[in-house]
């Protein structure tokens, strides 16, 4: 008797083809609201859809003449797995380190609104600009720490887009630094100024300009409100507006919770209605709000990542117009239906360290945005002087689905990467620890949804 999980493959007598196995990266389920399954392999790069008959096929094991899943590394000899799983690890490696690089830097945290799910409403800044020795000090370790990388700068806050005449002046000598050394530059804005920006907004290499719109005006302004109340909704359209009127690029950003994923169909024909979803200067992404550092203390309202997949794709399903807004990730589901092929295996999706990194006005730096501005997630200073904690930064580059234990015998590990690195550290205390994402679910969804209503 075989044992279980390996065949025999009569007809082939290498011996490394004698005894077969299913790779172990095999993920196979059946899709959403359908009958038929899904086999993908992240490590081989192959997908397929399966009907009944098939699936029962490769639930029994009875494969024995199926030349086809050798060929498409779904059966395999263990050792020659091992090997292309090797390489692949090294080519991602090698893409990783020639790879641009996001360098973040941050004036300040001081922010004009007082949205409902802040992680950073308890930072603080006593200075009304940033000086200008430190803006040279982040713009010389640029220059010296990544001369061989490819990079960009993108602004970050707080509120990176301030409207006092200190603050411009801080931002314009940011852009202006950026300008001079041929650097794109992004701006993660809130988008209450864009209108006062636009001329100095207009003068620089702007690559994006990210928005966060969480819906409709009445569900948007109860979210994310001036302090003091006031809503913000109609500022944030007159200046979106005027951005793509100047061909600058847009990037819309929904912050998803259970108080407001409902009015994601209203916010989709809001953006269909201005003409904003035919630019293709215009972009879209949902964010799920959820708990990260002290915010969030009451988590009654958070999606777990599959509840709020599972909700967008019967939204989109009873509102196919929010497709035309935007179009769900479902892990590698939508890269798949739009590039007819998987993407390479994913080895680490934390760029924190290595084609990330974040910088604040007090000469701190920070592996990412999600760590930047809190205490005891700092790997040290560009300003007054230089100085790197070598082992901490050492610590996040070698994290990765090799580093953590938990993710070596996972058969997702190649569509999930490890998840992010600071919400797993703010879970377990633990860098090398996993942030789990729910890959084989959300593939269920998007197989289903991407297959059966074909709108990719």
């Amino acid at each position: 008797m075989e044992e279980p999980g390996k065949l025999r493959q009569p007809g082939f007598h290498h011996s490394y083809l004698e005894e077969m196995e299913y790779s172990k990266h095999n993920i196979f389920s059946k899709i959403a609201d359908s009958e038929g399954y899904f086999l993908v392999n992240p490590l081989s790069r192959q997908a397929d859809i399966l009907d009944r008959d098939e699936a029962q096929d490769y639930m029994n094991h009875n494969l024995l003449s199926r030349e086809e899943y050798i060929q498409k590394g779904y059966l395999v000899e263990p050792a020659e797995e091992e090997k292309l799983f090797r390489k692949s690890y090294l080519n991602f490696i090698d893409e990783r380190d020639s790879d641009e690089v996001q360098l973040f830097f941050t004036p300040w945290y001081s922010c004009n609104f007082n949205c409902s799910y802040c992680f950073q409403d308890e930072y603080t800044n006593p200075h009304d600009h940033v000086e200008e020795e430190v803006i040279n000090a982040f713009f010389r370790y640029v220059d010296e720490k990544f001369s061989h990388r490819r990079k960009y700068i993108t602004l970050f806050g707080g509120e990176p887009l301030l409207n006092s005449p200190n603050k411009k002046e801080t931002i314009k000598k940011v852009l202006e630094g950026a300008t001079h050394r041929n650097l794109d530059v992004a701006v993660v804005t809130n988008g209450y100024h864009l209108v006062e920006y636009l001329d100095l907004l207009k003068s620089a290499p702007i690559r994006e300009i990210q928005v966060t719109v969480d819906g409709t005006q009445t569900v948007h302004d109860s979210r994310r409100m001036l302090r003091g109340g006031k809503g913000s909704f109609d500022r944030i359209v007159e200046g979106v507006d005027a951005l793509l009127e100047n061909r600058i690029p847009v990037n819309m950003r929904m912050i998803v919770d259970k108080d407001n994923v409902h009015n994601l169909p209203e916010l989709a024909r809001f953006a269909i209605s201005k003409g904003w979803t035919r630019d293709p200067l215009f972009k879209t992404a949902l964010g799920r709000n959820y708990e990260l550092h002290h915010c969030q203390t009451n988590q009654t309202k958070l999606f777990s990542r599959i509840e709020m997949y599972q909700e967008i794709y019967k939204i989109v399903q009873e509102h196919p117009e929010v497709l035309e807004f935007h179009k769900p990730s479902f892990s590698i589901a939508k890269f798949i239906f739009e590039n007819g092929e998987m993407p390479e295996p994913l080895f680490d999706s934390c760029s924190g360290t290595k084609t990330e990194w974040a910088f604040d006005y007090s000469g701190r730096i920070y592996s990412c945005t999600a760590t930047v501005g809190n205490v005891g997630d700092e790997l040290g200073t560009f300003y007054p002087q230089v100085k790197l904690n070598e082992e901490l930064i050492e610590e996040w580059e070698e994290r990765d689905v090799i580093a953590i234990s938990e993710c070596n015998n996972c058969p997702v590990r190649l569509a999930c990467g490890g998840g992010c690195a600071a919400i797993a550290k703010t879970r377990t205390g633990k860098l090398h620890s996993p942030d789990c994402r729910p890959v084989k679910d959300l593939l269920e969804l998007g197989v289903g949804l991407y297959s059966q209503l074909k709108i990719v």
